[in-house]
């Protein structure tokens, strides 16, 4: 009978636990608002010659990120994609994209904020992107790139890393 109430008193402890946690769990929130596309711009100034010439072209990248307060917990954050074609040094095709979120995110301390907002949102985000540059890719003629995932939190990190690193 004895061991019948300690595992009583167990549960119970365990209960208060579990409850702690889900309470202070209900104080964060994340929601996704609203995904839509700001910006996109798409140029293929060589024209009809980059098909002739059926050269495979090099790929750059400039990858970012902006973030916005919008209200006490509505954030806006803009992944930000450019991708430039070039063939030996002319431009094969321009693309540049503004995928953006609406945020609401709430309970989360302002040390963290700056990371959820930083790699998580982008995170969100970058399918959207992704499928834009290559519907836009395929409108314009070109196949598409199928961009590898992002590690937004090393990106994250090494920023954080840099940033220290400049105020020593």
């Amino acid at each position: 009978m004895a061991e019948n109430e300690v595992n009583k008193d167990q549960a119970a402890a365990e209960g208060s636990k579990d409850q702690a946690a889900a309470e202070g769990s209900k104080d964060q929130q994340f929601y996704i608002q609203k995904l839509y596309l700001k910006d996109l711009s798409f140029e293929a100034p060589m024209g009809a010659k980059v098909f002739i010439d059926q050269i495979q072209p090099k790929i750059d990248q400039e990858l970012g990120t902006e973030t916005k307060k919008i209200n006490e917990s509505l954030y806006e954050v803009v992944l930000k994609l450019t991708l430039t074609a070039k063939v030996e040094e002319e431009t094969a095709f321009l693309i540049e994209i503004q995928q953006a979120g609406l945020f609401q995110i709430s309970g989360i301390e302002q040390s963290h904020l700056a990371r959820v907002m930083n790699t998580v949102c982008p995170h969100i985000l970058l399918p959207y992107a992704r499928e834009a540059i290559d519907s836009t890719l395929a409108k314009g003629g070109f196949p598409a790139l199928m961009l590898p995932p992002i590690n937004f939190e090393a990106l994250f990190a090494q920023a954080m890393s840099e940033k220290q690193k400049a105020a020593h």
